[in-house]
């Protein structure tokens, strides 16, 4: 379905509006999708993508920088997600011994496994949307976002 019948437009839009508007609305969409996923699991998105950054640091400890440098939305309260991950047991935190001032936080077990049961729910929704488009058209997806965001 186009962006004007999606917003019910009568007025003819350029380019460049039209193309903002179906990013901001495929964006909506992918994210509501998924925060259904996560809903039964009391995360959001940002609490999981915290989840996945520390899983990936593969039980080494990652300070706060680390993990705001690698967050999909760099706007997020880091502190406060780490806050209500500790609260679920998900993360432990830890003030490092040679620097006082940097927090350490880890996964622990039953983050790891949240993020186990919820692999292939995601890996299904990523599917979901991937369908619709073949191989090659992903690729060409994926480079032209990369170079329409490098402003």
């Amino acid at each position: 379905m186009k962006i004007e019948e999606v917003i019910k437009s009568t007025i003819p839009m350029d380019i460049a509006k039209r193309v903002i508007l179906n990013f901001t609305y495929t964006q909506n969409v992918i994210g509501d999708k998924f925060h259904e996923i996560l809903k039964p699991y009391d995360l959001s998105r940002e609490q999981y993508n915290v989840l996945r950054i520390l899983r990936g640091q593969k039980g080494v400890a990652a300070n706060m920088c680390i993990i705001q440098e690698r967050m999909l939305a760099k706007s997020s309260n880091t502190t406060r997600l780490i806050d209500k991950l500790l609260l679920k047991d998900y993360v432990t935190r830890e003030v490092c011994p040679e620097n006082r001032r940097k927090i350490e936080v880890l996964i622990t077990q039953k983050g790891l496994d949240i993020l186990t049961e919820l692999d292939p729910i995601v890996v299904e929704h990523e599917k979901l949307f991937a369908n619709n488009l073949t191989s090659e058209e992903l690729e060409q997806l994926n480079t032209l976002l990369e170079k329409y965001r490098s402003v």
